[in-house]
């Protein structure tokens, strides 16, 4: 696919859970791929790099430290994670900075139904956070489905289509 041709696909199903010192976005999708190859994505730095926000600097598949790195552009930041739990290939947790990231996959038909668990400090981030990760699994789907589109990280977002996703997740999202 031509890289300038990516759109976004239409908002998908998000809502917010309470959290002990937080708020967590609960953000569900729909994928055709099964659990495993889905776990592969969500653990693989090679894999991660195409699509993720941040790059990893070891396999996020079996507990221990990590270093995420947040990319935007030019501008690299590097981040401490902590792997929590590793149950392939259906259960993914670990921290990054000061969030808590758990990725649950259940089998769906042929493929998976993909449930992220992301939980900050700051209500008011959500509609951003649940703007970046549709974004990003998006992008994730394109891999998938051998058709490629590089990852879609930081400011470049705003060029495809993120300030209305984000606007619509935010409509969404104080509906609650």
């Amino acid at each position: 696919m031509d890289r300038d041709a990516f759109r976004p696909s239409p908002p998908g199903e998000a809502y917010t859970e309470h959290a002990d010192g937080g708020v967590t976005l609960v953000f569900v999708r729909d994928l055709r791929h099964p659990p495993g190859v889905v776990w592969a994505a969500l653990t693989d730095p090679a894999q991660l790099a195409q699509w993720a926000p941040f790059l990893a600097d070891r396999d996020l598949g079996s507990p221990g430290a990590a270093v995420l790195t947040l990319v935007d552009g030019e501008t690299t930041a590097e981040q401490t994670a902590v792997v929590r739990r590793a149950e392939p290939p259906q259960l993914l947790e670990y921290t990054w900075g000061d969030d808590l990231l758990r990725w649950e996959l259940t089998p769906s038909g042929d493929g998976t139904r993909l449930t992220l668990r992301h939980t900050v400090a700051d209500r008011g981030v959500l509609p951003m956070v649940a703007a970046g990760w549709h974004l990003c699994l998006d992008v994730a789907d394109r891999l998938l489905d051998g058709d490629p589109v590089g990852p879609i990280r930081g400011a470049e977002a705003k060029d495809f289509g993120w300030p209305a996703l984000r606007d619509a997740y935010a409509e969404q999202l104080d509906a609650e």
